[in-house]
């Protein structure tokens, strides 16, 4: 059976793992960066060494193709920009076995029942809210997207694509024809431990949680804290403290096995050792794959606050920054992912992903499939990423398996 060459996807994850590079080791390689765009020139590069067709459309999404003549298209990809201080493996690993894949198909002369394409998807980590090189594919996005995607320093998408020389507009004309896809694929880094506690050496992913993130605000009265009797305070951060310690019971009760919520941030104000805070907001992310027990818990999470706030003489508000549905693998390409496995003699599992990728949007667009490698420690979002080269090349050799077995 036909592997992939380790050794030159090795020196490809080690090679972009160089442009970003901090001297906290660290890679700071967020959208629309010079250092993201630094990386698209790189494997735009990798790219047309292969001898691929390369693409770079108005959303800055990067491709390489082999045109086989064929009526629909394969397409194998990830995406390369990073989170602040990220690992080298994100994202970027699922870009280049695609083009691995892709580069042994063409060395191999192999006859294709489809065209194949790999792609480098555009701000999937979220500087602009994440997803954003996908949902131009898919057609999702609109002149308010990039006006109104503001980045933590409140620089907007429209902007900071400017900055880079590129057009926002021309995202707008990203949007691909879904007749023209037989399916998407992607290779990922779990980011968890499921594998590794299971011993596997790799994963087949058969769905994907939905999220929900909000931004609330727990308002009360800021007082001075010597002289305001505890009975008489309108405490803004106990209202956080109450709510923080009803989840698991939100999730107990509403959700499922697979329900995560998490309060990952959250500011005090005014924020003085001596003031009863007046305001607390923080961040809620929420996740589940069944999308009525997502439902469930935020309705829920809404009551909570409700009657919290009315036992503390507070008020809530809150806005919704995020809303991504779940999506679940196709069942023909899990069975192919699957018979490649057995032949390869491979120890895989099947399992849940509890986060977000561009397989997500990609689902509304086209069958999709998803492979999971495991990571070292379960870790991620942090120069600690690893997983070893053993499991990367079993991920790789699945990934071409499955795209051989698609082509019979």
């Amino acid at each position: 059976m036909m592997k992939i060459d380790i050794e030159r996807l090795k020196g490809d994850v080690l090679d972009l793992a160089k442009i970003g590079k901090d001297e906290d080791h660290g890679l700071y390689r967020m959208a629309f960066t010079e250092a993201d765009m630094e990386g698209k020139r790189w494997l735009a590069d990798r790219i047309e060494a292969a001898g691929l067709l390369y693409e770079m459309d108005g959303a800055a999404n990067v491709f390489g193709r082999i045109e086989a003549g064929k009526a629909q298209t394969i397409l194998i990809g990830s995406h390369i920009d990073t989170v602040p201080c990220a690992g080298a493996l994100d994202g970027a690993l699922g870009v280049l076995t695609g083009l691995e894949c892709l580069r042994r198909i063409e060395e191999e002369g192999i006859e294709l029942t489809y065209n194949l394409e790999v792609v480098a998807f555009s701000d999937e980590e979220g500087r602009f809210g994440g997803l954003f090189g996908s949902q131009a594919f898919c057609g999702m996005i609109s002149p308010q997207t990039l006006q109104q995607q503001n980045d933590l320093d409140g620089r907007t998408l429209e902007v900071a694509m400017r900055d880079c020389g590129l057009d926002p507009l021309k995202s707008l004309e990203a949007h691909r024809n879904a007749k023209d896809y037989h399916a998407y694929l992607e290779l990922h880094i779990e980011q968890g431990p499921v594998l590794t506690q299971m011993q596997r050496e790799v994963g087949i992913v058969e769905s994907i949680v939905g999220l929900q993130k909000w931004m609330i605000r727990i308002r009360g009265e800021a007082n001075h804290a010597g002289t305001t009797p505890m009975e008489l305070r309108n405490d803004a951060f106990m209202g956080l403290a109450d709510f923080a310690h009803e989840l698991p019971r939100i999730l107990e009760e509403n959700g499922t096995v697979n329900s995560r919520a998490t309060i990952g941030k959250a500011q005090i104000l005014p924020g003085a050792p001596n003031t009863v805070p007046g305001l607390v907001e923080f961040s809620l992310d929420v996740r589940d794959a069944s999308e009525d027990a997502l439902y469930e818990i935020m309705e829920a999470v809404y009551k909570a606050l409700g009657a919290i706030c009315r036992k503390r003489n507070l008020r809530f508000e809150y806005e919704v920054q995020s809303e991504i549905k779940s999506a679940d693998c196709d069942s023909g390409i899990i069975e192919k992912m699957e018979r490649s496995a057995v032949a390869q003699k491979m120890n895989f599992t099947k399992l849940l992903s509890g986060a977000a990728h561009d397989a997500q949007i990609m689902s509304t667009f086209c069958p999709v499939g998803m492979i999971f490698v495991p990571s070292k420690d379960g870790k991620s979002h942090t120069p600690a990423e690893w997983s070893s080269w053993h499991d990367i090349e079993i991920g790789a050799n699945l990934m071409l398996g499955t795209l051989l077995e698609m082509n019979h």
